[in-house]
């Protein structure tokens, strides 16, 4: 599984702690920038860059997304079809986002998490399943028609 990570000026310093911890694990990490502090930077530019990434393969890719509240990559990543983006601010809403919803892509505000808690928000969300169940699986069907319109 790839996992695609990015991050604007206000999430760089967690995107590159983030990166380090994902190196012990069995995920193909690519990330896609800021490959630098730049705080002139905009989050939508990250967040789309790894939207359109998770979009192309919604089952094999998944994403992290970061800026300093958590809401503006979030609300870009949903913007594509096939991402289910949550924000998410512990690992118990983690495993929740994952097991009932599907969620795709991780968003992260780095203001509110620090490191450790941003490292056990993502080992939970990577080794939890999406139940299958068939209530969360008619569920993202709705989404999916309102989506499409």
């Amino acid at each position: 599984m790839n996992i695609y990570i990015g991050a604007d000026h206000r999430g760089f310093k967690l995107k590159e702690s983030l990166k380090k911890f994902l190196d012990n694990t069995e995920y193909e990490v690519i990330d896609l920038g800021n490959d630098h502090y730049d705080e002139d930077d905009d989050y939508p530019d990250f967040a789309k860059k790894v939207a359109e990434k998770v979009s192309e393969d919604p089952e094999n890719n998944r994403g992290i997304v970061i800026c300093r509240s958590g809401v503006g990559v979030s609300v870009t990543a949903n913007k594509f079809k096939n991402v289910i983006a949550g924000l998410i601010f512990n690992s118990d809403q983690a495993l929740l986002s994952r097991r009932d919803d599907n969620v795709n892509v991780l968003a992260l505000a780095s203001e509110f998490i620090n490191g450790d808690s941003a490292e056990r928000i993502v080992d939970i969300w990577l080794r939890t399943p999406f139940s299958g169940k068939e209530k969360d699986e008619r569920r993202l069907e709705k989404i999916k028609e309102i989506e499409n319109g």
